[in-house]
């Protein structure tokens, strides 16, 4: 019986050895994100807003990423829409009228927008002020969770999952405490 447990430790160990031996963690996952240039990618997002629509409504577009913190999403369909967060503010243009807010104002918006924006730009401080991480995978394809810390924050987000190969990412979901969901996949 021991022989047998020592066996699978053995095998299990060895199974996580070329994870551990590329030193592949939350912190190298970040390295390779912050080391990024600014980029653009085709986007395409759908939702489920279950309290109010039957089926789920999907948009496309553009998303642009100007680190550290200039985050733009440029819906072009099935609308067209700009939402534009540069450091503390966000704007939005929509109808041919523009708003803007500031995002400590709306914290419910501001810690979705953080998610995606410190995840692009690598940094880890910006993303375990609001969030507990949790890294599985390899490199070549990975997911981080991201659980808020704040009460507050989990009464609107239970969860934002992103997802990615190397420094790249390709998918991001995000799972609210009233049971509306989202999927952003994201094409460079």
């Amino acid at each position: 019986m021991r022989r047998a447990a020592l066996a699978i430790l053995a095998c299990a160990m060895t199974a996580l050895a070329p994870t551990f031996a590329a030193g592949w963690d939350v912190g190298a996952l970040m390295a390779l994100l912050r080391a990024n240039p600014a980029g653009r990618a085709h986007f395409v997002e759908t939702k489920e807003i279950t309290s109010l629509l039957d089926r789920p409504l999907e948009s496309s577009g553009e998303l642009t990423f100007t680190p550290p913190d200039r985050l733009e999403k440029h819906v072009t369909s099935p609308g067209d829409e700009r939402l534009v967060a540069d450091r503390e503010r966000l704007v939005i243009e929509q109808g041919g009228r523009r708003q803007e807010l500031l995002l400590a104002d709306y914290p419910q918006v501001a810690v979705l927008i953080e998610s995606i924006r410190a995840t692009l730009a690598g940094d880890r401080a910006a993303l375990e002020r609001t969030y507990t991480l949790q890294l599985s995978g390899d490199a070549p394809a990975w997911r981080l969770v991201l659980k808020p810390r704040d009460a507050a924050a989990a009464k609107l987000v239970t969860r934002v999952t992103i997802e990615g190969s190397q420094a790249r990412v390709q998918r991001v979901a995000v799972e609210q405490a009233d049971g509306d969901r989202s999927l952003m996949r994201i094409i460079p």
